[in-house]
């Protein structure tokens, strides 16, 4: 039904990333990364480097394919179906490439981005601290000048893809006495350079993405390694909200939509009672209500992305489509567990292990929380802020009785 948001030439990509996901993915190598006998699945964002099918929405020049966030989106439903472990690795490339695209020098492109795009080098982000989440601008991780290098100390945790990177994108903080906005800058950083990974904690879903924890001590940072200008953290960690935010989206609608046609499939094969169990409403009726969750999540990721790819102000949307498809996914796999109820609960179908992944796609990348704080901040604005556009309905009630109209 959705074909039709899309032009020829997205279709075709999307057909073609369907295409990989559906016949150069093997059941084994899930199952490795879910039992972390693989802690990061190198070869498959090699492959995908291969087929040109990373980083799909950046210049040709680079090596991407020019398209827009409405093919990378179509792509990212197709991969979700994998689970975020694999999810994240194909899109890693598409945040991380963000920051090189906008704001890094043609040099870093070369260096960076190219063989980043190409499945050769393996990126990650670095952003998250071991002292909290969503409070980026408290990071307590340094970056102090020394000559012709930056010296980094400092830890971040949660950093997916850590155990495969050879590259970080960083966040540190280059002066202490700034107000937070202006006090972050953005390096790259080489694993080589010194950077230690550690393996400190299992994770209940999004197992085999190489998740870790690393630290920076005493790592030198040539200058050249700087992204953007200094102290510019903020505005580029403000824009590098948007892929990881509408990767987050793209990912939960695969997710959302492999678990409804497992539960789909289930429910009209299944017999109870003399009767295939679609035949009962307590199934049909969550089946229904998964599609409407599903439809509503996509429309509105696809309406983001045309949004951005327009180059407005997508803040807003771009929440509203992490939280949306986040929370309907995690509602929608419930709700496909329940119509396979107690086999849902085994590994003899992945509705468990999307279950497992899709409590986290409601915390990073900004927990909903956040997100509605984003939302609720920017819909003020355009109500209150701005010259009214539309109607307003409040003189279209009792007028005599404007004296009940009491605020205070």
């Amino acid at each position: 039904m959705f074909d039709v948001l899309l032009s020829d030439e997205e279709r075709r990509v999307r057909d073609e990333v369907r295409a990989f996901v559906r016949d150069r993915v093997p059941p084994q190598l899930l199952k490795d990364m879910d039992a972390d006998r693989i802690r990061y699945p190198r070869e498959y964002v090699e492959m995908l480097g291969a087929e040109n099918l990373l980083g799909l929405r950046f210049p040709t020049a680079v090596g991407g394919r020019g398209l827009g966030w409405v093919a990378e989106m179509s792509a990212l439903e197709e991969v979700g179906v994998l689970g975020s472990a694999l999810g994240c690795a194909f899109a890693m490339p598409s945040i991380v490439g963000e920051a090189l695209n906008l704001f890094g020098t043609a040099d870093q492109k070369e260096r960076y981005l190219r063989p980043i795009l190409a499945g050769k080098m393996i990126s990650a982000e670095a952003l998250t601290e071991p002292r909290g989440g969503s409070d980026f601008f408290g990071a307590t991780t340094t970056a102090v000048r020394d000559g012709d290098a930056f010296v980094l100390n400092g830890a971040k945790r949660f950093v997916v893809g850590a155990e495969g990177a050879d590259v970080f994108l960083v966040y540190a903080k280059s002066d202490a006495e700034a107000k937070p906005h202006r006090s972050i800058s953005v390096f790259l950083v080489e694993r080589a350079f010194g950077v230690q990974v550690h393996h400190v904690y299992g994770l209940m879903g999004t197992r085999g993405g190489g998740t870790g924890r690393i630290v920076f001590r005493d790592v030198r940072v040539p200058a050249a390694n700087l992204v953007g200008p200094l102290h510019a953290g903020g505005e580029i960690f403000n824009r590098m909200m948007v892929p990881e935010r509408m990767t987050s989206a793209g990912g939960a609608l695969g997710a959302a939509r492999g678990a409804l046609e497992v539960a789909t499939r289930y429910s009209n094969r299944r017999k109870a009672f003399g009767k295939l169990i679609r035949e009962f409403e307590g199934v049909s009726f969550k089946i229904a209500d998964s599609v409407a969750l599903l439809d509503a999540a996509r429309g509105l990721a696809y309406i983001a992305a045309r949004h951005v790819d327009a180059g407005l102000d997508s803040r807003r949307l771009v929440s509203e489509s992490k939280k949306v498809a986040t929370e309907n996914a995690w509602t929608i796999i419930n709700n496909a567990m329940q119509v396979l109820g107690g086999i849902g609960y085994t590994d003899v179908y992945p509705i468990e292990r999307l279950l497992r992944d899709a409590r986290l796609m409601m915390i990073w990348t900004g927990s909903n929380e956040i997100m509605n704080l984003l939302i609720q901040h920017e819909h003020y604005k355009e109500v209150l802020e701005r010259a009214p556009r539309t109607r307003d309905i409040e003189h279209d009630a009792n007028e005599e009785a404007a004296t009940e109209k009491v605020y205070e």
